[in-house]
């Protein structure tokens, strides 16, 4: 997500087919996304997509032109898509709570579709928390992006008059952040039971603390 709002892909019936070079491109990015998405970022190699995609080196390579470039290029796919399935259906409802209740919604839907494989934001984070380079920035900023969608979300929630005028966005941020990860390690690597339903009292929990009072209103 950029700063400025986004606009989603046109995915319509109506929307013209890719060439053919761009579609290849595609599928090999999409099937980049689902090994990153099991091994992480650091397992992406131009020869194992090769083998996956029944190419030669040379074709893949000729698309991304480098591994750096690839793993780059499947942060960006994987924020596109998080972008499709959680923010641009999410502002679609009414300012202020509700749209910050789709969001986190959405996003806890979003993590427990990804217990099976991994979420890039989370895994990339430890694969390039000390690793400074084009990889980090490029997942870093993606990260930052989203975060800052959170933050507004919150600031529209306050003006509306829904959330408490004396919060601080950035811990409400933080707080429902703690919850995500929260959720994704004990679901995913604890295999505990309930965590979703834990992740959605959780935000209720942090929601009673900001909400504004109905004798305030």
């Amino acid at each position: 997500m950029t700063t400025a709002l986004p606009t989603p892909r046109d995915r319509s019936p109506l929307a013209r087919p890719l060439p053919k070079g761009r579609q290849t491109r595609a599928a090999i990015l999409d099937a980049a996304l689902g090994l990153a998405s099991h091994i992480g970022l650091e397992g992406l190699s131009i020869g194992a997509l090769a083998e996956m995609m029944q190419m030669s080196k040379s074709g893949v390579f000729a698309h991304f032109g480098s591994r750096e470039e690839l793993q780059i290029s499947v942060i960006r796919e994987y924020h596109t898509r998080f972008e499709e399935e959680v923010f641009f259906p999410a502002i679609g409802e009414a300012r202020g709570l509700p749209r910050l209740q789709a969001l986190f919604e959405r996003w806890v839907r979003r993590v427990s579709v990804e217990l099976d494989s991994g979420c890039i934001y989370i895994s990339g984070a430890v694969e390039f928390d000390d690793r400074p380079g084009p990889v980090r920035d490029a997942l870093a900023a993606m990260v930052v992006a989203w975060h800052k969608a959170l933050e507004r979300s919150i600031e529209i929630a306050v003006e509306e008059g829904h959330l408490r005028p004396d919060i601080d966005p950035r811990q409400m941020l933080y707080e429902i952040h703690g919850l995500i990860l929260a959720l994704h390690h004990d679901a995913r690597f604890l295999r505990h039971p309930g965590t979703l339903d834990r992740a959605r009292a959780g935000f209720e929990h942090v929601l009673s603390h900001y909400r504004m009072s109905p004798l305030s209103r």
